[in-house]
């Protein structure tokens, strides 16, 4: 019974997700979270745009609420609003925009469209980006481009701290398929050195102090004895 719940969870989960994408369109929506408490349930919209989810004076949050309550059979729906404070650390948010520049100025710019996207990601603070492109770019033929800089964990425990997001970008020529991933420098990495500048400081400063007072000390000579005949 569990892992149907969890199924259907998921699922109503994901149906949440992209019919809210449909409604408000693409490169808005980042991450939908549904919790389920005792009073109802509460759906949490995690955005960069929260003045063009609620609208003026809530209209558009009034519209996806009666919408949600009667597709999705909610009883006491709460909507609540996460603004994403630093957007260049979302992967959804720029895997979105990516797919929105291929769209507008065709695949044949992907080249500027992932270099830009990357150098705006690395110069907001990111430890690491990956982006990749599959499609036909720019041939007929289907290819594969890889577009990385900075330090990203592939495998491990700590490969689990790094954002990943798909987005798709209907162009002329065909579907291209969209992955990025970034490492935020807020993630918590178990494997990271920290070294203690004040403390190696301290050390430095200890050991010249201790250098000057060796060299300040007077050398003793020693005095040999004669032997008398």
């Amino acid at each position: 019974m569990e892992e149907k719940q969890t199924v259907k969870f998921k699922k109503d989960e994901f149906a949440i997700r992209e019919s809210i994408k449909k409604m408000l369109g693409k490169g808005k929506v980042s991450k939908v979270k549904i919790e389920y408490t005792p009073v109802g349930e509460k759906v949490i919209i995690s955005t960069n745009k929260p003045g063009l989810i609620i609208g003026r004076g809530g209209e558009r949050l009034n519209e996806i609420a009666e919408y949600l309550k009667k597709n999705f059979k909610f009883e006491n729906l709460h909507l609540e609003i996460d603004e994403i404070r630093e957007p260049e650390f979302d992967s959804q948010i720029i895997a979105d925009d990516i797919a929105l520049g291929l769209e507008k100025f065709g695949p044949l710019k992907f080249k500027v469209i992932a270099y830009r996207t990357l150098e705006k990601v690395m110069k907001a603070g990111a430890l690491g980006c990956e982006i990749r492109l599959s499609g036909k770019l720019p041939g007929a033929r289907a290819k594969t481009w890889r577009f990385a800089q900075g330090f990203l964990k592939k495998t491990g425990d700590t490969a689990k701290v790094v954002d990943r997001a798909q987005a798709r970008a209907e162009t002329k020529p065909g579907t291209v398929g969209i992955k990025v991933s970034i490492l935020s420098p807020h993630a918590i990495l178990k494997d990271k050195i920290y070294i203690n500048e004040g403390l190696i400081n301290q050390l430095k400063e200890n050991l010249n102090n201790f250098e000057e007072k060796s060299n300040k000390k007077p050398k003793k000579t020693l005095k040999g004895k004669v032997n008398k005949k």
